[in-house]
């Protein structure tokens, strides 16, 4: 088995890169940082692992690494776009640059992500595609509107990408974490329900990309809170989060 995945230096990333190493697969991981990268690869000595070291904000970069990976090891099997960023944002408050930078990271990344590989897979009529959303793109959360509004972005650009390659022999998988134990949420000042470890989200995520599902929440019952929540009438869900605790704005830190 063959993958390529980006947002592979920590937290989701490097536990589902951790997961596919345990089954044999050939990594080809892209991040920013190279210590992290070459640390995996001494944690994983019997595997192969290829480093790619850029940002998924620059598209040349990530062609050039796919076209690399590609060239040395044939198409892959499976391609991750985890690559994402959170922050708190307020509009109004000179936070335009935060929103611009969580959606060319979280939205656009992945969309540069997926771009070098679909054509090959679309030939082989073979693939899989996994992005990884969020359950917070199911509705906008106060205070995290940027990132909201870039899972909701992800969660509608795999859709239309799943249909559009429907009886092409390519799977496009959407992933909806909820609350996963990560560098990302450990500063999260508020409660989160059913908070789930890393790497019992990778082997059950890793379990969904391999089944080729279209679209899994993870863990099992942030499906019934999202499902809630996606039929909450607004003026309800209105009163319900206007007082909800909010991600704190890194200029507030």
């Amino acid at each position: 088995m063959k993958v390529f995945l980006t947002g592979a230096s920590s937290g989701l990333g490097w536990a589902l890169a951790a997961e596919f190493a345990r089954r044999g697969a050939t990594l080809g991981l892209v991040a920013r940082r190279a210590e992290l990268l070459e640390r995996f690869a001494r944690a994983h000595p019997a595997q192969t692992v290829v480093p790619y070291v850029l940002d998924v904000t620059d598209s040349v970069a990530l062609a050039a690494a796919a076209a690399d990976f590609t060239a040395r090891h044939g198409r892959p099997d499976i391609v991750v776009a985890n690559a994402g960023i959170s922050a708190g944002s307020i509009s109004g408050l000179g936070d335009l640059d935060v929103f611009r930078r969580v959606m060319d990271v979280n939205y656009l990344g992945m969309v540069a992500t997926f771009e070098p590989f679909v054509g090959a897979m679309r030939e082989a009529r073979a693939g899989t595609l996994v992005g990884i959303a969020s359950v917070a793109g199911v509705r906008g959360l106060p205070g995290a509107g940027a990132y909201s509004a870039s899972k909701a972005a992800a969660i509608r650009y795999l859709e239309s990408l799943r249909v559009e390659l429907r009886s092409t022999g390519v799977a496009v998988v959407t992933l909806a974490p909820g609350y996963i134990r990560t560098p990302m949420t450990d500063h999260n000042p508020y409660r989160m329900p059913f908070l789930m470890e890393a790497d019992a989200f990778a082997t059950r995520a890793v379990d969904a990309m391999l089944a080729r599902r279209r679209f899994t929440v993870l863990p099992w019952p942030m499906r019934g809170v999202s499902m809630l929540l996606h039929v909450l009438p607004r003026w309800l869900y209105d009163r319900a989060f206007a007082r909800a605790p909010r991600k704190p704005r890194a200029a507030d830190g």
